[in-house]
């Protein structure tokens, strides 16, 4: 049935451009560039929204099947992968963010959206909103229902983020992110559930704005994150390991020194609380930061800020995901220790 409707939609897509009604004069150009996902994904059942295929669906054909885009935008597509995001790794996020830099530094881009997993969107999200170096707008999409299921978000979803993308009012807000009628900042927000649809929420810094009938309404100017850092990854080929632990009762160093022993340059641990560890994993903290390992604390909580440590390094606004992305980009570009500590901390202390 699925593949019926994109067919559908496909011809229904065609009738638009023989009509001369496709496009509009001056449209704006936008490239989405498709990474795969549940936007992308599909199942046998319609009513299947968990145990679906991620990544089933090209880039080409989730244009045909939202024809509305044609006024929106002269879109070019490129497929950068086609998976479920728990599998996007370095090399796909330096090849995007590389891609895009070029884009935007080459071409007549108004703006560019990344379909992608939700799993991992926020990821990404945040990534981009570190090494791309413009002021033009980059959207993320996803979807929290595969494409073949009843009332799939996708559709809806990528006609709103490449609107996004093509408005001017746009500019200059850092990387966002589109779901559920939302518009969001990459740089805070995160997925808090793992299957409803209003997952993605900034709790403690609320949305950039929404969608009215699928237009963009911003609530406030454009505006940077407080000590926001940018990352230039143009002559990176790979990116420093740094792994997450998790903080829980009875933990201790060793899964430290293991990870260190299995090649980590970097350490975040998600910790309990604001950044608290038990006393027996001083030593291992110690060391590795002597030893010029960083160890950064955050928190397991899903929200708050972690304060500055004396031992190691609070993760101030980042949680554990986002902190690891930071962390890595730092040591990738060779900062020493204050440094990285001045990423994280430097808007806590006197």
């Amino acid at each position: 049935m699925f593949k019926r409707n994109l067919l559908a939609s496909a011809m229904a897509s065609a009738a638009l451009l023989s009509s001369g009604l496709a496009f509009a004069d001056d449209l704006p150009a936008v490239t989405i560039y498709a990474t795969g996902g549940t936007i992308a994904g599909s199942s046998e059942s319609s009513t299947d929204t968990t145990n679906y295929s991620s990544g089933d669906i090209g880039v080409q054909q989730l244009i045909d099947a939202v024809p509305e885009l044609a006024n929106v935008a002269e879109l070019q597509g490129t497929q950068i992968s086609n998976t479920g995001s728990s599998n996007i790794d370095q090399e796909i996020l330096l090849r995007l963010s590389k891609d895009i830099n070029d884009t935007f530094n080459n071409s007549e881009t108004q703006g560019v959206v990344i379909t992608h997993g939700t799993d991992t969107l926020e990821e990404t999200g945040f990534f981009l909103d570190l090494t791309v170096d413009s002021d033009k707008p980059i959207v993320m999409v996803g979807a929290m229902r595969p494409a073949s299921a009843i009332s799939a978000d996708g559709p809806f979803n990528l006609l709103e983020a490449v609107k996004l993308a093509a408005n001017e009012e746009a500019v200059g807000r850092g990387t966002m992110m589109v779901l559920n009628d939302r518009i969001a900042s990459a740089f805070y927000t995160t997925k808090t559930n793992a299957i409803m649809m209003d997952t993605f929420k900034a709790v403690e810094q609320g949305y950039l704005g929404a969608f009215v009938s699928s237009e963009p309404f911003f609530y406030t100017d454009p505006t940077t994150p407080t000590n926001k850092p940018h990352f230039d990854i143009t002559d990176t080929d790979s990116l420093a390991q740094v792994d997450i632990l998790y903080g829980y009762q009875d933990v201790d160093g060793s899964m430290i020194e293991s990870s260190i022993a299995n090649g980590a340059e970097g350490i975040v641990i998600a910790s309990t609380g604001n950044g608290s560890i038990p006393d027996r994993m001083d030593d291992a903290v110690a060391e590795a930061m002597e030893n010029g390992i960083p160890i950064v604390r955050a928190s397991r909580t899903g929200n708050g800020i972690v304060s500055p440590k004396e031992l190691g390094i609070g993760s101030g606004v980042y949680n554990p995901q986002k902190a690891r992305i930071l962390l890595s980009l730092a040591i990738s570009q060779g900062d020493d220790m204050e440094t990285i500590r001045s990423y994280f901390e430097g808007p806590f202390t006197n």
